[in-house]
């Protein structure tokens, strides 16, 4: 399959963009209409910035979207306490943080999202990483340890999630895979 993974302004395809997480995730139109204030809010940030994966004809097939961490904001608030308690607060600061990261189910284990992660975060100023994802054995959570990232937290609980979260973390540049 013929993909672009390339520079993506987001603000402008934040609606392309949500139907791919709505997919992944079987979000609902209300949940779309929250995350996508929330999404547009965060493109304003300093450093904010997105990839897509685009197929030959055009079609966006997934995202991803970071930023350089910052501790005001609303994410790291939640997840510090969590940090703190296994002395890794420390990550809150000199780390990128991805956002969002989302493949089309109809596209996933292609290497898209290993793609999308890898080139964001090699643009990245800041010499590690961090995010979070659902707090179980998942496809994600492979992927990411397969990059290097490395639990910081896990049972991580966020306001109106209904599952809990593991936070994780990987020195920068991310692991890449050995070629036999």
């Amino acid at each position: 399959m013929d993909l672009v993974i390339g520079p993506l302004e987001l603000s402008a395809h934040v609606d392309e963009a949500l139907s791919i997480q709505a997919a992944a995730f079987g979000l609902g139109a209300d949940e779309i209409a929250v995350r996508r204030q929330i999404v547009l809010r965060h493109m304003t940030f300093p450093g904010a910035r997105a990839l897509g994966a685009t197929t030959s004809d055009g079609r966006l097939v997934g995202f991803v979207y970071g930023m350089p961490n910052d501790r005001t904001h609303w994410w790291s608030t939640v997840v510090e306490p969590y940090l703190r308690a296994h002395g890794n607060d420390d990550w809150l600061d000199g780390s990128f943080v991805i956002t969002e990261l989302h493949v089309h189910p109809g596209h996933q284990n292609l290497g898209i999202g290993r793609a999308l992660i890898t080139t964001v975060t090699d643009g990245a100023a800041e010499p590690r990483s961090i995010l979070s994802a659902i707090d179980t054995d998942s496809p994600a959570r492979a992927l990411y340890r397969s990059l290097g990232y490395r639990d910081l937290a896990r049972q991580v609980l966020f306001p109106s999630a209904p599952k809990p979260y593991a936070v994780m973390g990987a020195p920068l540049p991310l692991r890449r895979r050995q070629r036999t």
